[in-house]
């Protein structure tokens, strides 16, 4: 039987089941000194279960929203709402204020599951109790084992997953425990995840990326897990000497820190084997430092989106050489093709928005019928990915469809800008959109985080050396950083909205 083995006819919990039914004693997950066998964490599971239907007093289909930090207590809250019946919500735990709130309200959370030291920002109303690190908390709880007996229709939901908000107000996306299981056997067949990897994941486990593309297709195959607070370098480093860790995910922010860390080219690092990154577009001269300094790590490209669980496609280590700027092709249970404004396919080759057909995706979006409609399209749904596919069925992203720039009536994709910069040894990190200008609708603006000594005057020459007239950048403006959301995507609108009042030069 082959890793990626039917899944699909499973709930997300009952993953979990199987691999306690068959490797009970091996280690599931560590997080700081607590570690959990599979018989263990499925005894959790059904623990949390009945604490959250009989002592909490939810009933099928309740709103459960988890605001806190990584834990294997935020692992655990998030299983037992799924054998419990019950829909979990995943919260940013950098949120506050009306963004908090939004998502609250809109999901009509029953409960929140949050760190205490969070608690505190929670809009009243809202009934709340703590995860973990307080007297009675969801984690303390568990340490009473009590029975729970489900069965559960996969069709039934198992989260709602907020969109980033990149461009507005987060929609709730409704994931079934189908979507969801079939989304994990995609992951487990293109990403090559076996129960012999130790995989760390250090990313927020409110994204789905970490969580479903990684740490719960890699607990279905029975692999042992470490769940980290943070990706700190130098406990990632840690982990890879003492032989605990040879896979990890990270955006390519991470990447580059890890990279950029003192300690990176002092330390044994040749257990890493497989490097997986996504969430935002690694710049191709980035990537190609990374293999010169690793030759023996696999990297794969994964890309996607919450609506789909959220992977879509991947670009294997194999299939890296000759076109890096790739993000690959469908997995298992995705179909994409690359459409019109109108939706009629366009030849390979010529640009367009992608759209998915899929069991993986979301049935559509929580009390947004409206925005639901906008979504889907003959069965399709729309990605918002302006993107370009191969004769051989390679997918390159291009740009998002709201983030392409009209500059003088011609449109100009703000990847191939930024792939240029980055060539530059002055460029640590660079973003280019497009600002209101008068005379070109909108100019082609890169804002650049520098490294060391380097002028705007120097960019702009080095640009229009490698770029067509219209496509290099008319201005460029210096920042300490670039606006992020945790999952890693640069928040262009942040960007927009920040540069585009000022007074631009005549």
């Amino acid at each position: 039987m082959t890793a990626a083995r039917a899944v699909r006819r499973n709930t997300v919990d009952g993953l979990v089941r199987d691999s306690a039914l068959r490797v009970p004693d091996r280690q599931a997950v560590t997080y700081r000194e607590r570690t959990w066998t599979y018989a263990e964490l499925d005894a959790a599971v059904s623990t949390g279960a009945a604490v959250l239907r009989e002592r909490y007093g939810l009933a099928d289909g309740d709103r459960v929203a988890t605001f806190a930090h990584n834990s294997d207590a935020y692992l655990l809250a998030f299983l037992a709402c799924a054998r419990a019946g019950l829909t979990h919500v995943p919260v940013n735990q950098n949120l506050t204020g009306e963004d908090l709130a939004h998502i609250l309200d809109d999901c009509t959370s029953a409960l929140v599951l949050a760190d205490p030291d969070l608690a505190a920002r929670i809009p009243e109303g809202h009934a709340v109790r703590p995860l973990r690190d307080a007297p009675g908390s969801f984690l303390a709880e568990l340490a009473d084992p009590l029975p729970f007996a489900a069965d559960r229709d996969p069709r039934a939901l198992a989260q709602l997953l907020y969109t980033s908000g990149t461009t507005a107000l987060p929609k709730g996306a409704m994931m079934t425990h189908q979507a969801l299981v079939h989304e994990y056997e995609s992951a487990i067949e293109a990403l090559d995840l076996a129960e012999a990897d130790r995989p760390v994941h250090s990313l927020p486990l409110y994204h789905s990326a970490q969580m479903h593309v990684f740490l719960l297709p890699y607990l279905a195959v029975g692999a042992r897990n470490t769940i980290l607070d943070a990706p700190a370098a130098e406990e990632v480093f840690d982990l890879v000497e003492a032989g605990r860790a040879d896979s990890l995910f990270a955006p390519p922010t991470v990447w580059i820190g890890l990279a950029n860390h003192p300690e990176f080219g002092r330390r044994e690092l040749g257990a890493l084997r497989k490097a997986y990154y996504g969430a935002s577009i690694m710049p191709v001269p980035v990537l190609e430092r990374l293999r010169g300094r690793l030759p023996g790590l696999g990297f794969y490209n994964c890309f996607g989106q919450s609506e789909i669980g959220p992977l879509a496609t991947v670009l294997g280590p194999e299939e890296h050489e000759g076109r890096m700027e790739s993000c690959g092709r469908p997995v298992r249970h995705v179909e994409a093709k690359v459409v019109d404004e109108d939706g009629a396919d366009v030849p390979d080759g010529t640009a367009g928005e992608v759209v998915y057909r899929s069991p993986q995706l979301c049935l559509g979006y929580w009390n947004d019928p409206e925005a639901t409609e906008k979504a889907f399209r003959d069965g399709w749904f729309r990605s918002g990915d302006l993107a370009v596919r191969d004769e051989q069925g390679y997918f390159t992203v291009v740009d998002r469809v709201k983030d392409v720039i009209n500059s003088g009536g011609v449109l100009v994709a703000s990847r191939q800008v930024e792939d240029a910069l980055y060539t530059h040894p002055g460029v640590a990190e660079a973003a280019v959109v497009g600002l209101p200008d008068e005379r070109w609708i909108e100019a082609v603006t890169a804002i650049v985080v520098p490294r060391g000594e380097v002028t705007e005057a120097e960019l702009l020459a080095y640009a229009r050396e490698r770029l067509a007239h219209f496509k290099a950048p008319k201005r460029v403006l210096f920042v300490d950083a670039l606006p992020r959301n945790a999952s890693g995507k640069i928040l262009k609108r942040e960007l927009r909205d920040r540069f585009g009042q000022e007074e631009q030069p005549a």
